[in-house]
């Protein structure tokens, strides 16, 4: 990842990946108009990225090369999580300790959170939403696992979370613990690349695994993120010459 190195300097912020709380200094951007992810590069120079970086997320998963890619262990607890309106989307805090490991590399569970419609796409078609889960290692290195979510059965760890999402920028905890890969799909296989965070900064310093089959949500609570959020995706950036995996 040392071709990065540059456009990763431009701001080290391990855990901001979409929908982190921005530093006090950092200028307001969004999801449309004069905020909107068109303006984010000319907002702030630690934005550059978001206007020049070469290997910019999220993209459309098409074409992806069948390879025998390191396969994901994940390590999560059940946690009682804190959950934040952050003015950009409804997060998820974990202070336990989880940790994801790919290969030999190990990262921190720091968080996961939700965007309408899903960021990536497959062949060009978005689904209804997508799930984030944030890790980091101290020297800034990111792992985020994607998930892919429908309308259909419902399920009980993001109705439960849903519930308490606060409506405004504040915080709320659940009542009993969530095991965070209850909102995973049972088929692990899984898209592979090389990208970045799809929020200011947009540094890029992320490998992306974005899960190939989608997880089963209730419209109701699709509908009850989408009245906060009605709308929180970045658009699609080019694939460049980067290479998409798909393993399982």
């Amino acid at each position: 990842m040392h071709r990065r190195g540059f456009l990763a300097g431009l701001m080290a912020c391990p855990v901001c990946a979409s929908a982190a709380r921005a530093d006090s200094d950092a200028p307001h951007w969004g999801y449309q108009g004069e905020h909107g992810p068109a303006e984010w590069g000319e907002m702030d120079s630690r934005f550059k990225a978001c206007a020049v970086g070469s290997q910019q997320s999220p993209i459309d998963l098409t074409n992806a090369i069948r390879a025998e890619a390191d396969r994901m262990v994940i390590a999560w607890k059940p946690e009682a999580f804190e959950v934040v309106n952050n003015g950009h989307t409804i997060q998820a805090n974990s202070r336990t300790g989880g940790k994801l490991t790919i290969g030999n590399l190990d990262y921190e569970f720091k968080q996961f959170h939700f965007h309408a419609p899903s960021e990536h796409a497959v062949d060009g078609k978005r689904t209804a939403m997508e799930a984030h889960f944030v890790h980091a290692q101290p020297g800034g290195r990111i792992a985020v696992i994607g998930a892919l979510m429908v309308a259909g059965e419902r399920n009980k760890g993001f109705s439960d979370i849903i519930a308490i999402a606060p409506a405004e920028e504040g915080e709320a905890r659940l009542r009993v613990p969530l095991d965070p890969a209850s909102l995973l799909p049972r088929d692990r296989d899984f898209y592979r690349y090389e990208g970045s965070l799809t929020t200011p900064p947009c540094s890029e310093v992320v490998d992306w695994n974005v899960f190939t089959h989608t997880v089963e949500v209730a419209q109701a609570d699709i509908d009850a993120f989408k009245a906060i959020f009605p709308m929180n995706a970045r658009p699609l950036q080019p694939v460049n010459r980067r290479y998409l995996l798909r393993g399982s």
